[in-house]
């Protein structure tokens, strides 16, 4: 994959397949990616979804590195994937 959100799989593809689950703070994501997210990521649950189909290009960062989100707070602005 290219684009902005490469590496965020390349992060996620690189987490030892014994870990399961790993939450990061909206912060942490920024810092993998080396650029800001967008407003909607921190104002609408929608962007995190988990979508393979459509305009959603980072939920194929993830998916495509075998991982799903599973809780969202925009509030504290964490993100908890999961392996699928």
């Amino acid at each position: 994959m290219a684009g902005k959100y490469a590496p965020l799989e390349y992060y996620l593809r690189g987490l030892p397949s014994s870990q399961d689950e790993i939450t990061l703070t909206f912060e942490r994501i920024e810092q993998i990616l080396d650029d800001s997210l967008p407003l909607s990521a921190h104002e609408h649950r929608a962007w995190w979804g988990n979508q393979k189909k459509g305009t959603h290009v980072e939920s194929l960062a993830w998916m495509d590195a075998g991982w799903m989100v599973d809780t969202v707070d925009l509030k504290a602005e964490w993100v908890k994937f999961v392996r699928q």
